[in-house]
């Protein structure tokens, strides 16, 4: 298996065209997994939020003044977000209107310019069929399309890359009912592949080398029409919810 970095040097703005850029800078081929950071999907997706136009509600001023957060980026959060999970320590656990669990609804002032925030895509899901769709109509190469950001874990220290938007990969590879080395039935083994997709794609994508891009070549995978909601853990089976 091989992870191949893809360096876009321009910033990228709306009117950019994803798919090309990544054609441009990288050569595909068929069968590559193709790991976009939704940094830069945020950006040509207009999802940048200039702070000095966020008026913070009173709720917005109440939480951050026990958080220590900047009340515009609290007024945000609320506003991508369908419910407090928890919040502690100057972090704030939500679940966003999209179903993802993670800090600050996604919210994120890197790699943007001061006095900005980038939001996450609305739906990345669709954000990476548009490009893989796009690829598929430019150069007849069948690929599959990882949308990755930086989520903390329970119970683990550091951050690890996460798909929260897929196209043309199952993202779940389930051993159930197959037999281990030692032919006992294998019952509820199922490996998250897109996440640790992305994880490794990060290796080499890093935050600050103008690589938003890796592509993941010679990996065997199902490639099939899944949405990013099949690695959401359903609230009754979550025991940290």
């Amino acid at each position: 298996m091989e992870i191949i970095p893809v360096h876009i040097e321009k910033e990228i703005e709306p009117s950019d065209d994803l798919s090309e850029l990544i054609l441009s800078s990288s050569h595909l081929e068929d069968g590559d997994i193709i790991v976009v950071a939704q940094k830069i999907i945020s950006k040509q997706e207009g999802r940048i939020v200039d702070l000095s136009t966020v008026t913070p509600s009173l709720l917005a001023e109440g939480i951050s003044s026990q958080y220590q957060k900047d009340p515009r980026i609290v007024e945000l959060i609320l506003s991508e977000t369908k419910r407090i999970v928890r919040m502690k320590n100057g972090i704030i656990i939500v679940e966003t209107n999209n179903g993802l669990i993670c800090a600050n609804a996604g919210i994120d002032e890197s790699n943007v310019k001061h006095g900005h925030a980038t939001l996450l895509p609305l739906n990345s899901d669709d954000s990476a069929k548009n490009i893989r769709k796009t690829i598929k109509e430019k150069t007849e190469k069948d690929v599959a399309v990882i949308i990755s950001d930086t989520f903390g874990r329970p119970f683990r220290m550091g951050q690890t890359n996460c798909a929260i938007g897929i196209s043309g990969i199952n993202p779940i590879l389930d051993y159930e009912g197959k037999p281990d080395s030692f032919d006992k039935i294998l019952r509820v083994t199922a490996i998250a592949v897109a996440d640790e997709i992305s994880s490794a794609a990060e290796l080499v994508m890093e935050k600050t080398k103008n690589c938003p891009v890796a592509l993941i070549r010679n990996y065997s995978f199902e490639m099939a029409d899944h949405k990013i909601d099949s690695l959401i853990r359903q609230e009754n089976d979550d025991l940290f919810r």
